[in-house]
């Protein structure tokens, strides 16, 4: 993830803000332009839009998530691009591939961002985000109570499944390709690894 180009930043928003004083109100300044920004602890981080890889295990996932909770009625989900500000300045917004919120916790769902930290969060990794999804965005989901939180590597073709303890996260599991994945926070949801990486 880079940091921003003054030449994107539009000349009448003034200057562009140092990084680590981000606010919202900054972010939504910025250019509708193909990239993913998301402003974390105050500080912007700027990606290139996803490859097929990536959208394509997105896709997946999706459907068969769609596909679970319609037998499964246990909450609602969405996916990228999404604003999630989390609490205490921890994201203000980020934007996961995707997230499950339980039907207690709808009430989160505003009309342009959602408001607190969703029970489960799924990022994709990519070369240019492998490091902040491992360890930026880890410790904010963490310390903002995401119960669990899913790395998927389309390259490599794995899951990593971490869930919250204590507020740090465990390994539930590591999951390639011909297994099955497993999760605490969606019982009985376990689509094959193979089925998510197809393209």
């Amino acid at each position: 993830m880079n940091p921003i180009a003054a030449t994107i930043w539009p000349r009448e928003a003034g200057e562009i803000p140092e990084q680590g004083r981000w606010t919202y109100e900054d972010y939504c300044r910025l250019p509708d332009d193909g990239r993913r920004y998301e402003v974390l602890g105050g500080e912007l981080y700027v990606s290139p839009a996803p490859s097929w890889k990536h959208q394509a295990a997105l896709r997946n996932l999706s459907f068969l998530l769609g596909l679970y909770l319609e037998e499964h009625p246990l909450g609602t989900y969405g996916f990228a691009p999404i604003d999630v500000i989390l609490p205490g300045g921890l994201a203000t917004p980020v934007q996961p591939d995707l997230i499950f919120l339980v039907n207690e916790r709808r009430h989160l769902i505003q009309d342009q961002v959602v408001n607190g930290a969703p029970d489960l969060i799924v990022e994709i990794l990519s070369p240019s985000s492998e490091q902040v999804d491992r360890r930026t965005k880890l410790n904010a989901y963490a310390k903002a109570g995401v119960r669990e939180y899913w790395l998927a590597d389309p390259i490599e073709r794995f899951i990593e499944v971490l869930v919250l303890r204590n507020g740090f996260y465990k390994r539930l599991g590591k999951f390639h390709s011909g297994d099955r994945v497993r999760s605490k926070t969606l019982p009985g949801f376990e689509p094959s690894i193979d089925r998510i990486f197809a393209e």
